[in-house]
């Protein structure tokens, strides 16, 4: 069995919301496998899925360019060493540099988009040079190109979360519709967009739970249906209380302005990085010798 260290509790704590006794207690149930210890809990105490989404885990900042026609546009994250230097001004301009270069270039990959230029001079040369200038290792780590079927929109909450919309319809609708996006982080644009497996994994949660609830198989069997009704309309984005009117799903709002999203892309900072932390009060007793 894994270790059920304070470490692997907190992480259980802040995916559940739940106390640290019973994440604890999970674990031990789980021999350590936090996935395991996660499903236990949704099932006993009836916690939400976990938001990887909003687990922002490295330093940097997102680039981001739509041409004047609204109808190519780009998102790109450069990551870098701390939060000082992801606020310096020649950082973002080289981000927003690529965004550009991605949007007119449409390279495959990173690889690619190195090999692109910004104002006449190749990007690895210029990211070489911004090393050397800030004195922090800087990376690039992902992009997304987008061509519009209506109009491109996007939406940055500061340099960190960043949103592409395309709709046809109105401006307003549009940033609405980005701004919750960046609130509510939807990995799914409709419920019929969510996989078969994620749905078979929601079901039989949602049947433990239940089951636990010692009713009748038929009350049992409409429970399930309602929660999983719940979970695929929270899941997905137009299925969602909108932000600005929760008496509104964001479907009903983009209807009541005559629009519709066609597509969309949003990037968090960091997300899916893990980044090392060290505990220095720990490290400075292990060099003594102390146990902990």
């Amino acid at each position: 069995m894994a270790e059920i260290t304070a470490g692997l509790v907190k992480e259980l704590r802040e995916m559940t919301g739940l106390g640290m006794m019973e994440c604890k207690k999970a674990l031990e149930e789980a021999a350590g496998d936090i996935k395991k210890a996660e499903e236990l809990l949704r099932i006993k105490s009836g916690a939400k899925a976990s938001k990887a989404a909003g687990r922002v885990a490295a330093e940097g900042i997102l680039g981001s360019h739509i041409s004047a026609d609204g109808k190519v546009g780009a998102l790109v994250e450069v990551n870098c060493e701390t939060d000082f230097v992801a606020r310096n001004e020649d950082f973002l301009g080289f981000a927003n540099g690529l965004a550009e270069a991605v949007a007119r270039d449409n390279p495959s990959d990173v690889d690619g988009l190195s090999r692109l230029s910004i104002g006449g001079v190749n990007v690895e040369e210029r990211r070489q040079a911004l090393v050397q200038k800030i004195g922090e290792n800087i990376s690039i780590r992902r992009f997304h190109r987008m061509q519009a079927g209506g109009k491109l929109t996007q939406y940055l909450h500061g340099a960190k979360i960043g949103v592409i919309v395309d709709v046809d319809g109105t401006e307003d609708a549009a940033k609405d519709v980005a701004m919750h996006i960046a609130f509510a982080k939807p990995q799914f644009m409709r419920k019929e967009d969510v996989p078969e497996d994620l749905v078979a994994r929601e079901k039989e949660i949602l049947a433990a739970r239940a089951k636990e609830s010692g009713k009748p198989a038929d009350i049992i069997s409409k429970m399930v249906d309602g929660g999983l009704n719940k979970f695929l309309a929270e899941t997905s984005l137009l299925g969602q209380p909108f932000v600005k009117d929760d008496k509104l799903t964001v479907e009903k709002m983009l209807t009541a302005r005559k629009s519709k999203l066609l597509g969309y892309k949003f990037f968090v900072v960091g997300e899916g990085i893990e980044k090392k932390t060290s505990d220095f009060a720990a490290e400075v007793l292990a060099q003594a010798g102390i146990a902990r």
